[in-house]
């Protein structure tokens, strides 16, 4: 037994499936998988934001907060990596 989710397109009805294979009749643990598949290839997203219509000021804010969300993600990835670093001269600098 397996679980498949198909997408078609709307101009080009291209198949592109995911297949995720039951083991011991276990089905929550399939869709547990299907699910993080989906989730980490931005599918379950796309489709949340298509779901209903948004406003073109909501989209704008959207937009907006996800920029400001991966700057601030980028920059605080940059101060983990400077105190993980390994070849200072001092472990913890201003420290005594």
């Amino acid at each position: 037994m397996f679980l498949t989710l198909r997408l078609l397109g709307n101009r080009h009805p291209s198949f592109i499936a995911r297949t995720v294979f039951v083991k011991n009749n276990n089905v929550d643990d399939a869709c547990r998988l299907l699910n993080r598949i989906l989730g980490k290839e931005g599918i379950l997203e796309q489709f949340r934001l298509t779901r209903h219509y948004e406003k073109p000021f909501q989209t704008r804010r959207r937009v907006n907060h996800e920029k400001c969300k991966a700057i601030y993600n980028e920059d605080m990835e940059r101060k983990i990596q400077f105190v993980l670093r390994k070849n200072r001269h001092e472990p913890f600098p201003g420290c005594q």
